[in-house]
């Protein structure tokens, strides 16, 4: 069975419980797999991206197969302004929505998911049909400032990661959720002098385990979400904070994904 996401957003834990830390989230209009369900608990996997947590059951909502056909022949639209209030046409009653939130069969300012009908005054943008490199700044920098989340995918609260997918996402690239996923794919730069802008950088632990991204301004500056979504210096040893004076991050790979 397929479920849609009809609310604003709606935490993915790891494990089956309130008190399990959030590793993900869906945002409004995102779709996904039921897996299993085990005491009022569902397991789900992201359509998009493949991820798999669990989410109160209280939250699912079925996705029609009438309401799934028209979705494959219409455009993804994405949310752009930062939050907008939609309004269900039928009870009149309202949903903050969030950037980033999908906007299903949407035409002319409306949008709906089954047969619930919203309508909103918002900028709206529609995902790429191939990737488009030259935009992956302009909205990477629509985040800054936004306070750092562990599992978050939203303005209002994000990861590393979360924040380098919904920008790529935004830009009409597919990455995996976490960091040492995405740094799986792409295409490897041997010197981060032969980085360019939107190229990303991926740091490690002691360990040498993948453990933070971000995306590079240029050469020598980097923005990426470490306490929230900021720009600081890099170079061939990572991320350098001069508030705090010292290198933050080591880095280990740099990746191409254009």
């Amino acid at each position: 069975m397929t479920g849609i996401c009809n609310l604003s957003i709606i935490p993915i834990r790891l494990q089956p419980s309130d008190k399990s830390e959030m590793v993900s989230q869906l945002l409004f209009g995102e779709t996904y797999s039921i897996l299993d369900d085990l005491n009022n608990w569902v397991l789900i996997r992201s359509d998009y991206d493949h991820y798999e947590g669990w989410v109160d059951e209280k939250v699912v909502h079925k996705a029609e197969d009438s309401f799934l056909q028209s979705l494959q022949s219409a455009k993804t639209i994405m949310l752009e302004d930062i939050s907008a209030l939609a309004i269900n046409q039928g009870n009149s009653q309202s949903l903050n929505l969030v950037r980033g939130s999908i906007l299903p069969v949407y035409q002319d300012g409306k949008f709906r998911i089954n047969d619930d009908v919203y309508g909103l005054t918002a900028n709206v943008c529609a995902i790429p049909d191939s990737p488009e490199p030259g935009s992956i700044l302009e909205k990477a920098m629509k985040y800054l400032n936004s306070p750092y989340l562990w599992g978050g995918k939203s303005p209002f609260g994000l990861d590393c990661s979360g924040f380098v997918q919904m920008v790529y996402k935004s830009a009409g690239y597919t990455l995996p959720r976490d960091a040492h996923q995405q740094s799986l794919v792409g295409e490897g730069i041997s010197f981060i002098s032969e980085a360019q802008p939107g190229d990303l950088a991926y740091f490690e632990n002691g360990s040498g385990n993948i453990i933070h991204v971000g995306i590079l301004l240029g050469t020598d500056r980097i923005i990426h979400a470490s306490g929230s979504v900021r720009i600081d210096s890099i170079d061939h040893h990572g991320i350098f904070n001069q508030q705090l004076g010292r290198y933050t991050h080591t880095l280990r790979i740099i990746k191409k994904m254009t």
